[in-house]
């Protein structure tokens, strides 16, 4: 149960960073002007939004399989 625990920590954690670097590659798009940065940074913004669900999923099921008996 341990491992699993420490899996689900560390793919939260590589969703959080995943989700950090889409906020800074989206924000950086926008800066640019033109129709098609605007479309690319939108893309990333939506993958920050999975990113970030896909986190939190993994917090519960580490938080789930760490105080498991």
């Amino acid at each position: 149960m341990k491992v699993l625990s420490y899996l689900f920590l560390i793919l939260a954690g590589l969703s959080m960073l995943g989700a950090l670097g889409s906020i800074f590659v989206g924000m950086a798009g926008i800066g640019g002007g033109g129709l098609e940065r605007a479309q690319r940074s939108n893309r990333f913004m939506w993958w920050r939004v999975r990113l970030q669900l896909a986190a939190i999923v993994f917090i519960i099921l580490w938080y789930l399989t760490s105080h498991a008996g």
